[in-house]
């Protein structure tokens, strides 16, 4: 396929910030040498995810001397998927690249996905080749992409996290979904045209600590699985057919007992251990169905995917960024999406 024209063509670039305020001078200055040696325009899109250090004062200060620089502030932490859907609701791009701020996702690897997009691929993801985190931490990575592509109902490539460019048009399909507790890797291979990856090393942290433990990754790899899988409602009957299968052999194996060689085993060591199985199956069920409840109680309540406190743009539209509506970017009256927008 012939590549298309860079003419016109503008990349925003989005950029997650929760408590980066060691990272994200780093960060402004790797894109703005990343995406100015591009031959398109460019905006920075930095959301600031209601952070407890002084990340906004020092965005807002970037915004002071960088007409490229928009600064989405919400009102509160509502989590980076939440952060990454008003950076695309925001984003006035041709195509989006979507960062986390605490460069772990090398913006150098921009050039690769832009170069894969002017092939005609509208969903460039990256996919991590090597990543540094602990061991235990990356064999849990590593085996959640394989069982969760395996499960999934949709084709959703291993080891491939948010970092990566998404199409305007697939910036309109994402932006037009109702869901509120998003996925977004999910929704991205959902929106299905041509996709492809490209192999990067993730790297470590440039500044302070994650803030993603064992429970909150935990509650991601459920999130995923509720939100793109059948299979784990299919254990249940699963489940149900071995147990029956399990009793009907207990009993033969009872009554065969009991004729051959009385009396039948008895004692309450097997009464006890029949009676935890399958008061542990029922818990299993009983757990799976609620994860499928919780995401549906989440979703009817049709709450917004998040509150917007602000948008600074100080450098506006004199030195040649794009002109925006200025009640937007000057309104400091909060703001929500909408659960259908």
């Amino acid at each position: 396929m012939e590549p298309t024209t860079t003419a016109g063509k503008k990349i925003s670039a989005v950029i997650a910030c929760y408590n980066e305020l060691g990272s994200i001078p780093e960060m402004h200055s790797r894109l703005t040498a990343t995406l100015s040696a591009l031959p398109y325009d460019y905006e920075l899109i930095f959301v600031e995810n209601g952070s407890q250090d002084d990340s906004c004062a020092v965005l807002s200060r970037l915004a002071d001397h960088d007409p490229h620089v928009v600064i989405v502030v919400l009102s509160r932490n509502f989590g980076s998927q939440a952060a990454f859907s008003s950076g695309l609701e925001h984003a006035t791009g041709d195509c989006a690249v979507l960062l986390d701020g605490d460069l772990q996702d090398p913006p150098e690897v921009i050039p690769e996905l832009v170069a894969k997009w002017s092939e005609g691929y509208a969903v460039v993801y990256g996919e991590r080749v090597t990543r540094r985190a602990s061991w235990p931490l990356r064999i849990a990575y590593k085996a959640f992409y394989r069982i969760f592509s395996r499960l999934s109902y949709l084709t959703i490539p291993v080891d491939a996290g948010d970092f990566g460019l998404i199409d305007r048009r697939v910036i309109q399909v994402i932006n037009s979904m109702p869901e509120v507790d998003r996925f977004l890797r999910g929704l991205r291979a959902w929106a299905g045209f041509r996709q492809c990856g490209v192999p990067y090393h993730r790297a470590e942290r440039h500044a302070g600590k994650s803030t993603n433990g064992l429970v909150g990754l935990f509650s991601w790899a459920v999130r995923g699985l509720v939100s793109f899988s059948f299979a784990p409602l299919q254990l249940i009957s699963l489940v149900a057919v071995c147990v029956i299968a399990l009793t009907g052999v207990g009993m033969v194996i009872y009554m065969v007992l009991f004729f051959v060689s009385p009396p039948a085993p008895r004692g309450f060591e097997t009464v006890l251990i029949s009676v935890l199985f399958l008061g542990a199956v029922q818990l299993l069920c009983l757990s799976i169905i609620g994860a499928y409840l919780g995401q549906i109680f989440q979703e009817v309540k049709r709450r917004p995917k998040y509150v917007v406190d602000r948008v600074i743009h100080h450098a506006a539209a004199g030195a040649g960024a794009d002109k925006r509506d200025d009640a937007e970017l000057s309104d400091a009256t909060p703001r929500v999406a909408t659960p259908g927008r």
